[in-house]
């Protein structure tokens, strides 16, 4: 039994969902100087986590046979066979469906509507088209991972304001970067599988100068909140602190001839970057209230 459920929770991805939910979380709080009820939150929370954990699990179907060709991916549930096909569509479907309908009656109907929408942008026009389409498939199909902080925010104003968008873009344009580090550090696995990441198409050395444009820009994203009043001191010398760490990160990457370690340290800062840096600016913005 407990097995069982570890697969189904691997299909959802659970590590990257609560990582969507910490962001989800900041785009709540920060939209408001009021207390959020309980209900609220609970129901944001419980509706947006199903809905990612359904769209993971379609990117898991959809990519079934890729999946098992790449190293990384070749134990997953589906290409093993611990969990069939109609298994994992029948879960989908119902993830999916309770999520939103969660969102709808519970939260408001934009909320759904637009976790919907992202839900859809990552797990068909993502998984499904971008990703074996064009070298810029993480670009352009990272605003989908990037519209929790969106949905938190519509949650609890029901509407959809420039200050979210901020949050939204603070992750767009730290994913390119993060995907592109794991690319280098399994550029073989993503060749067998015939993946047009950008190190493939255009080589490596053309990734890790994109790699340093993006953490920049990254960088300079993670100081607007701060620019803007939206945050205070503290969050600034936090989002300083841990964007000297990306930089540094993408710096040995450009700098490093045998890259394939330094590429997945890289990646895994990255998700220390991004936890720290919305753990930070929940943290000021509760420090602003007091």
């Amino acid at each position: 039994m407990i097995s069982c459920l570890r697969q189904y929770l691997i299909l959802c991805k659970a590590r990257v969902v609560l990582l969507m939910l910490l962001t989800t979380w900041a785009g709540m709080y920060l939209s408001t100087h009021e207390s959020i009820s309980l209900w609220l939150w609970i129901n944001t929370t419980l509706g947006i986590a199903f809905m990612s954990g359904s769209a993971a699990t379609i990117n898991h179907i959809i990519d079934q046979h890729i999946d098992a060709i790449m190293e990384r991916t070749k134990r997953r549930p589906l290409p093993t066979g611990n969990l069939s096909l109609y298994s994992a569509s029948v879960f989908a479907t119902l993830l999916g469906s309770s999520g939103f309908l969660i969102l709808f009656f519970g939260v408001n109907i934009l909320t759904a509507i637009l976790t919907l929408l992202a839900a859809i942008g990552y797990s068909i026009v993502y998984s499904a088209y971008l990703k074996h389409a064009t070298s810029q498939n993480i670009v352009i199909g990272g605003l989908s991972g990037a519209m929790p902080p969106l949905l938190g925010w519509v949650a609890v104003t029901g509407q959809i304001d420039p200050q979210a968008w901020l949050l939204v873009l603070i992750i767009f344009s730290w994913t390119p970067a993060h995907v592109w580090a794991l690319s280098l550090h399994r550029l073989e696995d993503y060749k067998r599988a015939g993946v047009p990441m950008l190190p493939i198409t255009h080589g490596v050395s053309f990734t890790k100068l994109n790699i340093i444009f993006y953490s920049l820009l990254t960088i300079a994203c993670s100081l607007l909140p701060y620019a803007i009043g939206m945050s205070g001191k503290p969050y600034f010398v936090c989002a300083l602190l841990l964007g000297m760490g990306l930089l540094g990160y993408a710096l040995k990457l450009q700098l490093s001839r045998t890259y394939h370690r330094i590429a997945l340290k890289t990646f895994h800062y990255s998700l220390i970057y991004l936890t720290g840096l919305f753990f930070a600016i929940l943290l000021d913005h509760h420090l602003l209230l007091n």
